[in-house]
């Protein structure tokens, strides 16, 4: 696979915004079908929400595996709604393939999604911080194989979240990137721990080796996140490794509440296109 990246020209730009992008607020979503399940952690010390999402693909098919799709923010109450109602439209007109949807609903949300910190500001911003190494074992240990014993998912995976999710899904990616197949990280908030990450890149590019996966990376017009995801963009096109199948989409036409709903659509056609 070849390393690539993308920049925004006029005619994708079109494609990618939608009248609600432009919204302050998001507009109320309808709820999708799903099945909602409890799953005590021991790793987190705590009873987590998950929500299932299954394509009518699934029923109809049952002799049939699917890929599975991750989701932070995951509740009924947050991205839930949003991401299955567009993945939904992007499967009914043939545009991507049915994806079984996982959403894991929040409790301390700041404390599951940030790493370890140096910088004192970051940790006013919430209790507890730095809770992402048991956040992703939670995923790896306990809710992946609970998801595998449930469904019939093919054993390919991906996750995808914006802002805070999107920067667990990033560091994900350095750290453990055979966690998943496919990452979507939208405005990742790169900056914490003095943007640690995407200092530390290009040594874990050059040096772990990297399964065959693919990213997709975006950020809009947020001078805390864009120049960190532009420095990153800058590595990723010197040392990308052959397995990594890599985009980079700024979008500084978009703001930070706005980028989700924008971009998210246009990521799934590209990195979950049906044949």
């Amino acid at each position: 696979m070849r390393a690539t990246q993308l920049i925004m020209g006029a005619g994708l730009l079109a494609l990618a915004i939608a009248p609600a992008a432009c919204r302050k607020t998001p507009p109320a979503d309808p709820i999708p079908e799903h099945e909602t399940f409890r799953l005590a952690s021991t790793v987190l010390g705590e009873e987590r929400v998950v929500n299932v999402h299954l394509p009518p693909a699934y029923a109809e098919r049952p002799e049939q595996a699917f890929p599975i799709l991750y989701m932070p923010d995951g509740g009924v109450g947050e991205d839930f709604p949003h991401i299955v109602n567009t993945l939904a439209a992007l499967e009914a007109a043939g545009e991507v393939v049915p994806l079984i949807v996982v959403g894991i609903e929040n409790t301390q949300r700041r404390r599951d999604m940030t790493g370890p910190t140096e910088v004192a500001k970051d940790r006013e911003i919430a209790p507890v911080v730095g809770g992402s190494a048991a956040f992703r074992t939670f995923i790896r240990d306990e809710l992946m194989p609970e998801i595998e014993r449930r469904y019939r998912g093919n054993g390919e995976s991906g996750i995808v979240g914006e802002s805070a999710a999107g920067l667990f899904i990033m560091e994900t990616f350095f750290l453990e990137p055979a966690l998943f197949d496919t990452y979507i990280a939208l405005s990742p908030s790169l900056w914490w721990n003095d943007h640690a990450l995407v200092r530390g890149a290009a040594e874990s590019l050059r040096t772990n080796e990297l399964p065959e996966i693919t990213l997709f990376l975006s950020a809009a017009d947020e001078t805390d996140i864009f120049p960190h995801t532009d420095a990153l963009a800058g590595i990723l096109e010197a040392e990308a490794p052959v397995g990594l199948t890599w985009t980079y989409l700024p979008r500084r036409d978009l703001q930070h509440n706005t980028i989700y709903r924008a971009v998210s659509g246009l990521a799934f056609r590209q990195v979950f296109a049906a044949e």
